[in-house]
């Protein structure tokens, strides 16, 4: 439903990607396959420093991008840069889920939300890079996000880590052979996808060679993966985003 004559709110996207050309890529990719401006698209880099004092209501949702930091490592293991952008997390993923505002979270979402909301997140369902047939559950063939989206698509993958039990009250939406938990739902507009919606091939690419030697392949795979994913057609997959960003544009600013 579109509302006239109100000033239509921009997504944030919260991105956590040191590399420049890495972060500038997702952001991109975003923008196109999202079909959003520029301007409907607030990036902020949780990497960079601190986050500032953030009205939630302002957006119309929130997207967090994937991540190279993996929320199963233990605490005394992870750095400080990692605690710091964890911690700031756990705040807004705290609000998201009081408020149940719109939310979608991509890979690295997965993890910080079922982390937050009390589910597993482990090492037991990591995928190498590449693509995967994605099905949806019957429950995620009538969720009000997924109607559009093809029952069966491919997608990209790529992760050290899954969830593996999920948080109390979720929906599970979508699965796939080697990964059971590939979507899921937490309240009415909370969602998080373990692949990848927002990658095409040159995207992909981008980050197979910006994360070479940080344990998600083998290096001397590296031309083997590369050679596979530019041949994989996943346009289906950014279906997921594309409706996220219909459903929730629209979103009224005194909405809550």
């Amino acid at each position: 439903m579109a509302f006239t004559g109100l000033m239509r709110k921009p997504f944030l996207l919260l991105a956590s990607r040191a590399e420049d050309h890495v972060a500038d890529e997702e952001y991109s990719s975003l923008l196109r396959l999202g079909d959003l401006a520029e301007s409907e698209l607030v990036r902020m880099r949780m990497e960079a420093g601190p986050l500032p004092a953030l009205d939630l209501d302002d957006y119309a949702g929130v997207i967090l991008g994937g991540s190279p930091f993996t929320v199963s490592v233990p605490w005394e293991d992870k750095t400080a840069l990692q605690r710091r952008v964890e911690l700031e997390l756990s705040g807004i993923l705290r609000e998201i889920r009081a408020k149940d505002l719109p939310f979608l979270g991509l890979c690295y979402g997965v993890g910080a939300l079922t982390r937050s909301a009390g589910g597993v997140v482990d090492s037991v369902y990591g995928e190498e890079p590449g693509a995967v047939q994605v099905e949806l559950t019957e429950a995620g063939q009538h969720d009000p996000l997924l109607r559009e989206v093809a029952p069966r698509f491919t997608a990209f993958v790529g992760h050290k880590e899954a969830c593996s039990v999920l948080p109390p009250g979720a929906e599970l939406l979508a699965t796939s052979t080697d990964c059971p938990v590939q979507m899921y739902r937490l309240g009415a507009h909370i969602y998080v996808t373990q692949f990848h919606p927002e990658l095409d091939r040159a995207s992909i690419i981008t980050r197979l060679q910006a994360y070479r030697g940080q344990g998600y392949f083998r290096e001397e795979e590296l031309d083997r993966i590369i050679a596979a994913v530019a041949t994989a057609d996943v346009e289906s997959s950014h279906a997921v985003l594309h409706a996220f960003v219909q459903r929730y544009r629209e979103r009224p600013a005194a909405a809550a």
